[in-house]
């Protein structure tokens, strides 16, 4: 019986830890979608990245996941919604792909990174906000089809940005 080689095609892509000599291209994508996460200069994302519980990309550098547990030093007014609620917990603050990479799955694969991790920290659960106001239907409906649910939600300024607060039991 002879070997088969697998098809590259079908293999989930692979993610890794984020790399130094791929900061300023994934710092470019962060603030490429910087109405939706926030503008960083290089020294803010770096201590992101340094800080956070988990920090991958994709092989290529088209993707990444910024995540924080519960003792994360971070002040975002999301990330403290959550702390203020649950003793245990994942937070993802950023996941980005480049528009040319979408339909990869590279989303997918950092998600099952996070979800590794938080399995592995027994964290309980994994959280996020999503834009409802401006509304962001696709991340909605992407991160529904992983499992999450709504949990609540505020309004952040003066301008009515509002957020939904979403989790995932793991």
């Amino acid at each position: 019986m002879s070997e088969h080689p697998r098809n590259e095609a079908t293999q989930p892509p692979r993610t890794l830890d984020v790399r130094a000599g791929d900061l300023d291209r994934l710092l470019a994508l962060n603030n490429q979608h910087a109405a939706e996460l926030s503008l960083l200069d290089a020294a803010g994302f770096e201590r992101l990245v340094r800080n956070a519980f988990l920090a991958r990309q994709s092989a290529d550098a088209d993707a990444f996941v910024v995540a924080f547990d519960q003792d994360g030093d971070y002040d975002s007014p999301n990330f403290l919604w959550f702390r203020s609620r649950f003793e245990r917990f994942v937070y993802v603050d950023r996941v980005v792909v480049a528009p040319a990479a979408r339909g990869r799955g590279l989303a997918k694969a950092l998600y099952d990174s996070v979800t590794a991790a938080a399995e592995s920290a027994k964290s309980g659960r994994i959280v996020c906000e999503i834009n409802l106001d401006p509304p962001n239907p696709a991340s909605i409906g992407f991160h529904e089809a992983l499992g999450f649910r709504q949990i609540g939600r505020a309004v952040l300024d003066a301008g009515g940005k509002t957020v939904g607060y979403y989790e995932r039991v793991v």
